[in-house]
């Protein structure tokens, strides 16, 4: 199953797969929890839910209506943006890797982040020009819907088979495997390899730069 070489578009998720985010997306939601009146939910937890739009997320999360889930948003947002001066890496060898794939392979993102803050991130990271597209949380219908990847592949006119999801959740294996499309799992983002592996990933990787030797 690791034929690719039908690929001209390589899609990425962003959280834990790019982007060194997860302690504080955990922290700020337990910090949430708090400020709501929920139970404090462990770091597990939380990383089960990482990849899925956020409402969703902790509709799951905290097992709670939609109406008391957007309360939490608000919460996780405001924690997020004002509260917690972490600052959020990418990981090592980010850049080195895109840089090696930008001059031959069109790039894109489908992130359950929304817009607002993919685009703080980009900004930040100093790496948005790398990416040809992208689709947000606020976009599209949440991961594991293909919905993110179907708008990308209608965008650039290609086929599933033309494109690879790289990311870091089983919501990611799960959206790319609904349309057939290739995947590869990264091993250092929130879900085990196990996880990973159910969804008959093309690849598993330990470090972004591997892609590096796949696609060459």
């Amino acid at each position: 199953m690791n034929n690719l070489n039908q690929i001209s578009h390589i899609i990425f998720d962003w959280d834990g797969t790019l982007m060194d985010s997860a302690a504080k997306i955990v922290s700020c939601m337990q910090k949430a929890a708090v400020l709501a009146d929920l139970p404090v939910p462990t770091q597990k937890q939380v990383e089960h839910i990482i990849g899925i739009s956020l409402v969703p997320a902790i509709e799951q999360l905290f097992n709670v209506t939609t109406e008391k889930a957007t309360e939490v948003s608000g919460f996780y947002k405001s924690v997020f943006l004002e509260k917690d001066t972490t600052v959020c890496n990418l990981f090592g060898n980010t850049i080195h890797t895109l840089e090696h794939l930008a001059p031959n392979f069109v790039l894109g993102v489908a992130t359950g982040k929304a817009r607002r803050g993919l685009d703080r991130a980009f900004n930040n990271s100093n790496s948005g020009h790398y990416f040809d597209s992208s689709v947000c949380a606020d976009e599209a219908e949440s991961k594991p819907s293909p919905d993110m990847l179907i708008q990308l592949l209608d965008k650039w006119n290609i086929r599933p088979k033309n494109a690879v999801m790289i990311g870091d959740t089983k919501y990611d294996m799960q959206m790319a495997e609904a349309i057939d499309m290739p995947r590869i799992a990264v091993s250092y983002g929130v879900h085990s390899k196990d996880m990973l592996l159910e969804h008959n990933p093309n690849f598993l990787i330990d470090d972004v730069s591997e892609l590096t030797s796949i696609f060459k």
